[in-house]
């Protein structure tokens, strides 16, 4: 659940990938942002991805003898969920400190730390590939790596967030935004750019998958206090360069007061978010 995308690494970062070098992702920078604070995203922003990831295991047939594999797997959230329904689980990230969790959570799964953009794993080893908001926009590559590991007729299901109502988080990441780098500003573009109409249809069939099903559901978050809801909203990927570039109290104080219109009358801290999500197959022989 975690992306490796240009967000966590200025353009010139090269990050070689087999016999390939891919631009604009270092994907061991991305692993060291996302794993900032890997404890807070494990236990207070990961399982934003609940209702998605049982829209996605639903339609993928995710069940006893399924061969899973969750591409950008974070701290092994959804892997254990999958594992929970008889799958036999696999999952990679670029944090070594997400897949360290990951690994606590799932004993006996088959986790890697590495890069989506060449996965270790032979032709054809999975019957479903899942990425929870980890593979985004200018990330074709790795679902061309997907589709080298899915079996003739297995189905991919890729989530990302929406561009529609609800987007609670928004007014967050703006303030993050605001406090980053230009380097940063510009690869949140290219990376953000799968939220609209069609972009994560064409990097799918670009890939040679059959597209099957759009869908949506909304993603909720709920802390109970300002000081958790700080520390969550710190421990996502794209905080890391404001934090490193900002005054960190000035940014704490600007982040919580962009969640006041989240404040619910009970006190608790309550995001709704549009989340999306496609599902292709790759075709049969």
């Amino acid at each position: 659940m975690t992306s490796l995308s240009t967000s966590t690494a200025p353009p010139a970062a090269v990050s070689t990938t087999g016999t390939t070098a891919h631009l604009d992702h270092d994907w061991q920078r991305a692993g060291d942002a996302w794993g900032s604070a890997a404890s807070d995203w494990a236990c207070l922003f990961e399982p934003y991805a609940l209702d998605v990831v049982s829209a996605i295991f639903q339609r993928t047939g995710i069940g006893p003898g399924t061969r899973l594999l969750d591409v950008a797997c974070g701290s092994g959230w959804a892997i254990r969920y999958a594992a929970g329904m008889g799958a036999t689980t696999a999952g990679l990230d670029a944090s070594t400190a997400l897949m360290e969790i990951a690994g606590d959570r799932n004993p006996g799964a088959d986790l890697r730390t590495g890069t989506m953009f060449d996965l270790p794993w032979s032709d054809e080893s999975f019957d479903v590939v899942t990425s929870i908001n980890g593979i985004w926009g200018d990330c074709d590559e790795a679902l061309g790596e997907a589709f080298r590991v899915l079996r003739p007729s297995g189905l991919i299901g890729i989530s990302f967030w929406g561009d529609g109502a609800p987007n609670d988080l928004r007014a967050c990441f703006k303030v993050f935004a605001r406090n980053s780098p230009s380097w940063h500003l510009e690869g949140m573009k290219k990376t953000n750019g799968i939220a609209f109409p069609g972009v994560a249809e064409g990097m799918l069939e670009r890939a040679d998958f059959e597209v099957l099903e759009r869908g949506a559901r909304v993603s909720t978050l709920e802390w109970p206090d300002a000081d958790i809801a700080w520390r969550a909203m710190a421990s996502v990927g794209p905080a890391v360069p404001a934090l490193a570039h900002a005054d960190h109290d000035q940014l704490r104080t600007d982040v919580i007061e962009a969640m006041t219109p989240s404040l619910g009358r009970d006190g608790v801290y309550r995001f709704r978010n549009d989340h999306h999500f496609v599902i292709a197959r790759k075709p049969a022989r």
